[in-house]
């Protein structure tokens, strides 16, 4: 039993010698050493012995047919009532505008110049560039079908920040700005647009049925980098989702993996800012049927990102947002980044 710094106090007696920070030490020890033997078992601590026997009986002894049913019940979810857009035979879908309407608007050309359906973005309109109600006015005619990112839900509810997920008080403090200014650019008619929008679609590509979120299927601001997200992990996600693919963005970084099923997952990037890789082109996802597979072509987008920049200084924007347009890698957001994709960075 652990006995806390007032009962180790509590125990000295006037002829104590030990000082203050003797008793503090003593207390620290303590704690380091309370569980020993012992196991957390919900509220309580436990022997460890009767824990081990515990978790033995509880799982570890199941036969394979009983481990097959409970499995079958983890991948059980009510069937997903999203409707499936589509077949096509070539579609375009791209992430995070970050309100870089330059960006859209070249976008929106290349993609009809190479002959894409349908055209979709995964959400985060705002966020880092200038004056966002131009972006609105390039999805208002519905050539482009747009799901919800944790910007636009964060912009409609009327959420104090992106909910983004930083911690560093760097990081939050560009993301403050970067926020406060898109929300007190954003009509009311524009925020209410935004809250209507799904927080997920399913496109069908030839055979395949693809879903597409903003973070993840479990949570809107997830991020799945390359690095971090395993082949098991989410072969059982596509499993659970009863997709033939999976499309995100969020991270800011573009990436694809084939799994061994034959299914693929695509982060598609984003086109607002460069992916922090040295080129200041941004990125989107081209998907075509071939044969019976998919397909996958991540390309690069060039425009007018001296004019990009000059708006920006114009709306008194970061310099540090400024310099991410003009040399293609990233001075802020950079927590987020897992060890791999921050060993490629600059910063």
């Amino acid at each position: 039993m652990v006995r806390s710094l007032l009962s180790i106090m509590s125990s000295r007696t006037p002829n104590d010698p030990r000082s203050p920070k003797e008793l503090r030490d003593e207390e620290r020890r303590a704690k380091l050493t309370a569980h020993r033997d012992m196991a957390t078992w919900g509220e309580r601590l436990v022997p460890l012995g009767a824990f081990r026997a515990a978790t033995s009986r509880a799982g570890r002894e199941l036969s394979t047919d009983e481990r097959r049913t409970q499995a079958g019940r983890y991948l059980e979810l009510p069937p997903d009532p999203t409707p499936v857009e589509g077949p096509y035979h070539r579609v375009a879908v791209f992430g995070g505008v970050y309100n870089n309407h330059y960006a859209l608007s070249a976008l929106l050309a290349d993609a009809r110049e190479r002959g894409a359906e349908a055209i979709y973005c995964l959400g985060d309109l705002g966020g880092f560039g200038p004056n966002p109600e131009k972006v609105w006015q390039l999805l208002l005619d519905g050539a482009v079908k747009v799901i919800q990112g944790n910007y636009e839900q964060s912009l409609a509810t009327g959420h104090g920040d992106c909910n983004c997920g930083y911690t560093d008080p760097r990081d939050n403090h560009f993301a403050e700005l970067s926020y406060g200014y898109t929300a007190q650019r954003c009509s009311s008619e524009f925020t209410a647009w935004m809250g209507a929008l799904p927080e997920r679609r399913r496109v069908r590509v030839g055979e395949r049925e693809l879903l597409l979120v903003h973070g993840s299927p479990r949570r809107i601001n997830e991020f799945l980098f390359q690095s971090t997200s395993s082949v098991g992990f989410l072969e059982v996600m596509l499993d659970r989702e009863r997709c033939d693919g999976l499309l995100c963005t969020h991270t800011g970084l573009h990436w694809h993996r084939k799994l061994p099923s034959g299914r693929d997952v695509v982060n598609v990037g984003v086109i607002g800012r460069p992916a922090n890789d040295g080129r200041t082109n941004v990125w989107y996802t081209m998907l075509e049927t071939s044969g019976d597979d998919l397909q996958v072509d991540q390309l690069p987008l060039g425009y007018d990102r001296l004019a990009l920049a000059d708006e920006m200084r114009a709306e008194a924007l970061p310099d540090e947002f400024v310099e991410t347009v003009l040399t293609g890698w990233w001075t802020t957001c950079l927590e987020i980044l897992p060890a791999r994709e921050r060993a490629a960075s600059r910063f």
